[in-house]
């Protein structure tokens, strides 16, 4: 599997880990830091992991392109399950 590919199913998994966080635990809404800072620590961390994988490569393992378009199907997700809960959250 490519990078692109993995990086869009991680997408897809934290956008949903994200949005079932604040559907099932309605605290974490309160802590300091917002919900679409989570999904930017998370890719933050996929790319320290291909980065370290890569063993140092300079050339970046996946395109700008395929980081927006995982970023936006990660937000899209994220708010798309509180909604279909039920749920309004303040997301900014």
């Amino acid at each position: 599997m490519s990078a692109a590919r993995s990086f869009f199913a991680f997408a897809a998994l934290v956008g949903v880990a994200s949005g079932s966080i604040l559907v099932l635990v309605p605290k974490s809404r309160d802590i300091g830091i917002e919900p679409y800072f989570w999904v930017l620590m998370a890719f933050l961390l996929f790319e320290a992991m291909l980065f370290a994988r890569r063993g140092m490569a300079g050339a970046p393992p996946i395109s700008m392109a395929t980081r927006l378009g995982g970023f936006l199907l990660a937000m899209i997700l994220m708010f798309a399950i509180p909604l279909a809960a039920g749920i309004e959250v303040k997301y900014f």
